[in-house]
């Protein structure tokens, strides 16, 4: 199992991962710095443990948000589906209907050709 060593607010930390993981926990220990020097930057010294549970916080807030915004995404798929599903059904009988009234047209002009040459069907 490969092994990954981080810097997380100074400190460095020797971190197992799955094969082929190791650039992404790289990043994401990027993400977690960043997010506890803006803490630091914006807070000053309050203590690693109130740093990270701040830091923990707002990555659940973001995470939160994400989810819910997925969500609606997600309804918002399923409707546009069920939008275009009806819409099909709609084209093909909107087709079918045409079809009908052109072959009814196609009818009556045949029958008035045939008054005109004085000829019957």
């Amino acid at each position: 199992m490969p092994q990954v060593t981080v810097t997380i607010a100074g400190k460095v930390y020797r971190m197992a991962c799955g094969d082929g993981e190791e650039r992404h926990l790289e990043s994401l220990a990027k993400l977690v710095d960043a997010k506890i020097t803006d803490i630091h930057s914006s807070f000053g010294e309050i203590g690693d443990q109130r740093i990270i549970v701040m830091a923990s916080l707002m990555f659940a807030d973001e995470l939160a948000d994400a989810r819910r915004r997925i969500a609606e995404l997600e309804v918002d798929l399923v409707n546009q589906r069920h939008l275009s599903a009806g819409a099909h059904v709609l084209g093909d009988a909107l087709a079918r209907d045409i079809g009908e009234e052109l072959s009814g047209v196609a009818g009556r002009i045949e029958a008035i050709t045939h008054r005109m040459n004085g000829t019957r069907n």
